[in-house]
């Protein structure tokens, strides 16, 4: 009998007992291919050993020191390495302990902003139907989907509004252009911001390109530019959520970089440490620092283990490493096969509706029928089965359910490590071929 709350009550989970590069194996020494880094979170794969070394260097030197009291040696090297990688006009970071985290300070941030400027009107918040922020309340809030919220509702934020995702595969119509259909989204948000008044609302939050609740659903070319356009002329604040989908994930250190756009806010996290420790971080603008500094020159909000050394040390060694051995270069490269090898598998099976992403962050979506995108029925729960044959076969994939509408429909992420090798992607393809075949057939008995 466990004594621990497990995610699912009613599952008894293998014991991982070590990682090594891009594999895990359990304590009855069956080997697992991480195809998803866990979460999108271990982009170096496991036990690396230059962060092992940074790890032991900065616990000999260093445990813990309260961010009320000290700045450490730490943070301050990895605020200016990741300054010296931003985009232009972002100028502070902020740590925190993981993703969720890093939004709940980036809505206060927003929030605080307007308040110093003698704006406290602003007090509404804009999300996207199916986008994903986090599981604490804040983040819950703003992120649009049904499934997560459903039990939480009467406890959540009442100032958030959402219009509808960036979702090509299911969203633009049959005689639309892409750009047209980035132009419709834009004038969805414009006439949102209207409804609500331009100077009442305090930020836009989009995931740049959307994980867990989509599937590595990227945006069509003009939207991201327009949507920024819109919240200049209001004045609005613009979050980007690049938890999962950021730090060289889609090939560039920031998704955004694609976009050709500078959020005033992005969150980063899960593949900012590679999973080596908890940590996640606000990059800010200096404009927003600006106006703080100016007025109360204080941010009203912490939290214990915000920029805690070993944290810091470790995410400085992820992000030297990639840097050193051109990781993003090799994220683009095999980011590429995997593409190629989904499409080859995948392109033409009866039973997948789309393959899609950038870099190594690529998904499936799965349809009953390919005609008419009829998404499977819920009560077969397709993703966990999935899950579980291609754990059986050897496999980590992160599927989810509930891709159409937070009820309806299946994907499966892939999010491998960046130093994956052609090999082991084919290894991953074929497998994950098995599996979905498998988990369907069984489906249909």
């Amino acid at each position: 009998m466990t004594h621990v709350l497990h995610r699912q009550l009613r599952h008894d989970y293998p014991a991982a007992t070590l990682g090594r590069g891009v594999a895990i194996r359990d304590a009855a020494g069956k080997e697992y291919i991480d195809a998803s880094g866990g979460a999108a979170v271990s982009c170096l794969g496991h036990s690396d050993p230059d962060v092992l070394a940074a790890l032991h260097a900065q616990i000999d030197q260093l445990d813990y020191a309260h961010t009320g009291f000290f700045t450490t040696s730490a943070a301050e090297e990895l605020a200016d390495e990741m300054i010296r990688h931003a985009p232009a006009g972002i100028g502070h970071v902020y740590f925190t302990s993981g993703g969720s985290e890093g939004i709940e300070a980036a809505l206060k941030l927003a929030r605080q902003y307007f308040v110093e400027r003698g704006e406290p009107q602003r007090c509404h918040f804009i999300g996207r139907l199916q986008g994903y922020h986090g599981n604490t309340l804040g983040a819950l809030s703003v992120g649009g989907n049904l499934w997560r919220r459903r039990a939480f509702e009467p406890i959540l934020l009442g100032n958030v509004h959402h219009v509808s995702p960036c979702y090509e595969y299911r969203g633009r119509w049959s005689d639309e252009t892409p750009d047209a259909y980035g132009e419709r989204l834009a004038q969805e948000l414009s006439d949102k911001i209207d409804e609500l008044g331009g100077a009442n609302v305090i930020a836009f939050i989009a995931e740049t390109v959307v994980g867990a609740t989509l599937g590595a659903v990227p945006p069509v070319p003009p939207y991201f530019r327009r949507v920024r356009e819109i919240c200049d002329r209001h004045g609005i604040l613009l979050i980007l959520d690049e938890v999962m989908c950021g730090m060289g994930r889609t090939g560039t250190l920031h998704a955004c970089e694609q976009e050709g756009v500078t959020p005033d806010l992005m969150v980063v996290a899960k593949g900012l440490g590679g999973g080596y420790a908890p940590i996640g971080a606000v990059m800010v603008s200096e404009n927003i620092v600006q106006a703080m500094a100016d007025g109360s020159g204080f941010f009203q909000h912490g939290h214990t283990y915000m920029g805690h050394p070993l944290a810091c040390a470790a995410a400085l060694a992820v992000q030297r490493v990639i840097r050193r051995d051109n990781l993003l270069a090799k994220v683009r490269e095999q980011g590429s096969h995997l593409s190629r090898r989904l499409q080859e598998r995948f392109g033409n099976h009866p039973f997948v509706g789309d393959v899609r992403g950038r870099g190594l962050f690529q998904a499936i979506e799965l349809v009953a029928d390919r005609g008419t995108r009829a998404p499977f029925d819920p009560a077969l729960k397709l993703h966990a089965r999935i899950k579980q044959v291609a754990m059986d076969r050897g496999l980590m994939v992160y599927p989810m359910g509930g891709t159409v509408d937070g009820a309806r429909g299946d994907h499966v992420l892939l999010a491998p490590p960046f130093i994956i090798d052609r090999a082991t992607v084919d290894t991953i393809v074929e497998r994950l071929g098995d599996a979905v075949d498998a988990a369907i057939a069984a489906s249909r008995k």
